[in-house]
């Protein structure tokens, strides 16, 4: 039976490479025609993975491990700091800011939930539903955006928690003020960029260990840390409540709505993570059950945390006194209750723990999905045959990471992350709505004939200029009339792809109100965009060619959309293969 799949999967490559050699096409012609190959949809009864040879990964995560894998992903220490950041300026209404931050992240995590549903046994994520839906040259480009997130977001957060062990360390007498900064704090900066740290890369390089052991192995560290912060968060909250003065809460929005909601789109990335649910596919024993379940529900609980968070710290102190480098434990310690500052400390190395661990957990199921489609050398689609880990992909994760967070002072790139992480949503919102088109007939638009995809991708594109036009006059200021029609026009393109296409319905978990749903996302996701800084923005661009070379020297020569496509046996753990 093996034999014969694997002979499916080499007929297909043969007819691609018969067609391929049928002609001689020039360079920008054999890149143009690689660019736009796609990876042929597969239904979930011939998704598999890899064969019992020992090249798959092992399922082993059940519903309560992708809750948690969501939760640990998403709740940092960012939980004990944006929230009264954020609150200094929206006041009391910092709540509401999270609560349309969370709406916002409900609607992608819908998307995610639906493609995760329909792709239930193969890795790749969001690089995995752009190759499907629409090509190869967009799908290198979302793993380029998000890869770059993922390298310099661990760097840093791997800092952030060497600073906070150090810090917990200290408490300790005899070492306080005895611990040279370069040892974790990160020692002075040379030219601006170059900064040592010795216990970052230490802290990158066990973690690396534990996720090169298995995945049942980083699950249990995982579920164990971000057991331990929940439970920290939710005592917060319950002694919190007690000491709540309601007099606190009015003004609700001192500074008029204009500042909750650009509070939303300061918090947005507060709950970002909830996608890492969507990368373990493999390894989930019930994907189709429970990835959806795990997407939305590890969100929602989030939203439940932070917006509980944000009550407790509003209506302990005034919104004005707000807004330091610490301000739940500051709010705490102005009520007598210093012991909470410690108990602080603690929920923030175990957040920070869980969300360095998912980080690189993601990345190196990245690596893996792109190796076996050869856009990647191969070997980081290998897998140990005994751990079941892609040993490879993971460990050089864990070198990239090491080396940024050892000598480089990433925390100064911080501006131009969460690029990647919008472009994955908007480009996810985008699929679904693709993937559901049914109507291959051909349009008469303006007098011409159009074909009902190409009429869709103009629509879509539409409204990923009306969100980022929106985006940029709300942020200088423009008069309110051209944001206005930008929504209008938005509108109207949203209209004509609920009325012109046709829509299929799909297996499993259906994302509601499509296209409308997917097409709101995608707006909502380009106008944050549009809030970032600029460097962002050049960020993008830069990177965007980056990779649009690479692919030209290396990857469209190795890429072959159908090789992880072939019928693969899943793996089973140990305890249920009994």
């Amino acid at each position: 039976m093996t034999m014969m799949r694997r002979e499916i999967g080499n007929s297909n490559m043969n007819t691609w490479e018969c067609s391929e050699s049928s002609s001689s096409p020039s360079w920008f012609s054999h890149l143009w025609s690689s660019a736009l190959r796609s990876k042929p949809l597969s239904t979930p009864s011939e998704a598999t993975i890899r064969d019992a040879s020992g090249e798959g990964l092992v399922r082993r995560l059940g519903l309560f491990d992708l809750l948690l894998l969501g939760i640990g992903a998403s709740i940092g220490a960012g939980i004990f700091v944006v929230t009264g950041t954020v609150a200094h300026d929206a006041g009391p209404g910092v709540t509401v800011s999270f609560i349309i931050a969370g709406g916002s992240c409900v609607l992608n995590a819908l998307c995610y939930a639906e493609l995760a549903s329909r792709f239930p046994a193969v890795v790749g994520g969001a690089y995995l539903y752009a190759y499907t839906a629409f090509n190869e040259i967009i799908a290198f480009l979302v793993f380029s955006q998000l890869m770059l997130d993922y390298h310099i977001g661990a760097a840093s957060i791997a800092r952030s928690l060497a600073s906070y062990v150090i810090t917990a360390l200290e408490l300790i007498p005899f070492l306080k003020n005895n611990i040279p900064s370069w040892v974790g704090h990160g020692s002075e900066e040379i030219y601006g960029a170059f900064s040592f740290n010795l216990l970052a890369p230490i802290l990158l390089v066990l973690l690396t260990i534990v996720l090169c052991r298995g995945v049942g192995e980083s699950s249990i560290l995982n579920s164990v840390m971000t057991v331990t912060k929940v439970v920290i968060v939710i005592f917060i909250i319950i002694v919190g409540a007690f000491e709540i003065d309601v007099s606190n809460w009015t003004p609700f929005a001192p500074n008029g709505f204009e500042s909750v909601l650009t509070g939303a789109t300061v918090v947005f990335f507060a709950y970002v993570g909830f996608d890492a649910v969507a990368n373990s596919a493999e390894e989930s024993k019930s994907p189709q059950r429970d990835l959806p379940l795990g997407i939305i529900g590890s969100l929602l609980i989030c939203v439940a945390l932070y917006v509980g968070v944000c009550l407790v710290l509003t209506g302990m102190l005034p919104y004005k006194s707000l807004g330091g480098d610490a301000p739940l434990a500051e709010a705490f310690t102005s009520k007598g209750l210093q012991y909470v500052s410690v108990l602080i400390s603690i929920g923030a190395i175990a957040g920070l723990t869980t969300t360095l661990l998912v980080g690189l957990y993601v990345q190196s199921r990245l690596y893996l999905g792109l190796g076996r489609d050869g856009l990647l050398p191969s070997l980081f689609a290998e897998v140990h045959q005994t751990q079941h880990t892609p040993v490879h992909s993971q460990i050089w994760v864990g070198i990239v990471a090491s080396v940024l967070a050892g000598f480089f002072n990433v925390h100064i790139l911080s501006h131009i992350l969460s690029v990647g992480t919008l472009t994955g949503y908007s480009v996810v919102s985008a699929c679904v709505v693709t993937l559901r088109w049914n109507d291959k007939t051909a349009h008469q638009v303006f007098g011409k004939s159009m074909s009902s995809r190409a009429e869709g991708l103009i629509c879509l594109i539409t409204v990923v200029c009306c969100g980022f036009a929106a985006g940029v006059f709300y942020r200088f200021g423009v008069s309110f009339i051209f944001l206005i029609v930008a929504v209008v026009i938005a509108i109207f393109a949203a209209a004509a792809l609920h009325l012109r296409q046709v829509y299929t319905d799909t297996p499993g978990f259906s994302c509601p109100g499509v296209p409308i749903l997917p097409t709101v996302c995608i707006f909502i996701n380009i106008f944050l965009f549009a809030q970032l800084h600029y460097e962002a923005w050049v960020r993008f661009v830069v990177l965007s060619i980056v990779t649009v070379g690479i692919y030209a020297v290396y990857g469209q020569y190795h890429a072959n959309p159908v090789s992880s496509n072939t019928l693969i046996i899943y793996q089973k753990a140990p305890a249920e293969a009994d």
